[in-house]
């Protein structure tokens, strides 16, 4: 699945051009960053689930 800061594709391009997210909060609702323009979108779990179209990059582990 998808996790805190992961690289997601959406179905939709956004109008700036790009079509790379990033995760910038998750909970019942999901937060998500444009990586061109910086725009932010939350929407709830369930849509984003159905918009969602494929997790591009999984983000960087900090464990040890």
């Amino acid at each position: 699945m998808y996790g805190l800061h992961d690289l997601v594709e959406m179905k939709k391009p956004h109008p700036c051009g790009t079509n790379r997210w990033e995760i910038i909060r998750m909970g019942a609702d999901i937060k998500i960053q444009c990586t061109g323009c910086g725009h932010i979108v939350m929407m709830p779990r369930r849509e984003f689930n159905r918009k969602m179209k494929k997790l591009l990059q999984k983000a960087e582990s900090s464990e040890n």
